[in-house]
């Protein structure tokens, strides 16, 4: 069923085969612990999901023809690193649903969710391990102190206005920086080569910019269905994302936001109007021009690259991204 559902997006040809074998190796993470540990995992990956980050790793792994037990166990640390921070993430945020699935701190107590994601880390990095390649693991280690950072920043800073500067920094610490790893790490066991690494570093930070930026779009005109998640609720939460921050650049002054999201004031007929305004503003189509803007610096570095079905595969999934149901 999972493979049915991945069919449909061409990037994911070369290693379709290859998908479940990944999510079988993540399953056995839980295996030999405790009955609630086994059941969230298997809720976590049963919940779907994208495995953007896992296909990019099997497809730069295969491009660099990095041996198949190696790309699998590197996907999956790479995919059990992203589940984990979404546990941890779904809970600061307080959020009932995640792909139109609940959460698992919707099903069980905040402590049961922070040990889970806790224990997903661990897995994560157990999997870096079996690689047998220490740059990896610092990498994971680093990556994930960044990712970290950026959510701590963003706990504090909720409810107060942010720059430019504040957003993109929070979105590569977010998100892109495991893009970034998705897409080097599979060279550490390859080529080891340092251009390669820089290259593919480029194309994996900027596809991974483009992609948060196309959620943060999607928050405002994804319906709720596609989305997995009330619409507009990062604005009602707080935060400021691309399409706010430029209405913001126009309406500076707008007293609707000191209200709403820095006083957490907020009227529900108030807020629709602020919404509308934004959406009618211009703010969401200069969000995605900037998403193009990122995708295009990624697909410049991978061009550098021969000729190949997985670097057409990899073209494919980052037009894809910025194509996405608007």
């Amino acid at each position: 069923m999972e493979n049915e559902r991945l069919k449909q997006f061409s990037f994911f040809e070369p290693i379709i085969e290859l998908i479940p074998l990944v999510d079988a190796k993540m399953r056995e993470q839980s295996e030999g612990s405790h009955e609630y540990l086994q059941d969230a995992l298997n809720h976590l990956l049963d919940s779907g999901g994208k495995r953007i980050r896992s296909a990019l790793t099997l497809l730069i792994s295969s491009m660099f023809k990095v041996e198949k037990e190696r790309m699998i166990t590197l996907a999956a640390a790479v995919e059990m690193l992203h589940t984990a921070t979404l546990v941890h993430d779904d809970l600061i945020d307080g959020s009932v649903l995640r792909r139109g699935n609940p959460t698992l701190n919707s099903k069980w107590s905040p402590g049961a969710a922070i040990l889970t994601g806790d224990y997903l880390f661990a897995r994560a990095a157990k999997l870096a391990a079996e690689t047998n390649s220490l740059e990896i693991m610092n990498m994971f280690a680093y990556k994930l102190s960044i990712i970290v950072n950026g959510e701590v920043v963003q706990l504090f800073n909720k409810r107060g206005r942010s720059t430019m500067e504040d957003y993109f920094q929070k979105i590569h610490a977010k998100t892109a920086s495991l893009f970034e790893l998705a897409s080097i790490a599979p060279v550490y066991i390859s080529t080891k080569n340092e251009e390669d690494v820089r290259l593919l570093g480029i194309y994996g930070n900027n596809i991974g910019m483009a992609f948060q930026i196309v959620d943060d779009v999607l928050d405002y005109v994804g319906d709720q269905a596609q989305v997995g998640k009330p619409i507009v609720s990062d604005l009602r939460q707080g935060l400021v994302t691309l399409p706010a921050l430029y209405y913001l650049e126009e309406n500076p002054n707008d007293p609707r936001f000191e209200k709403f999201v820095i006083e957490g004031d907020e009227k529900p007929k108030d807020m629709d109007g602020l919404i509308e305004d934004i959406l009618k503003s211009g703010a969401v189509e200069k969000a995605i021009e900037k998403a193009r803007e990122f995708t295009n610096i990624g697909l410049r570095a991978l061009s550098e690259f021969a000729d190949c079905p997985e670097k057409e595969a990899l073209s494919e999934l980052a037009l894809i991204n910025i194509n996405r149901d608007f």
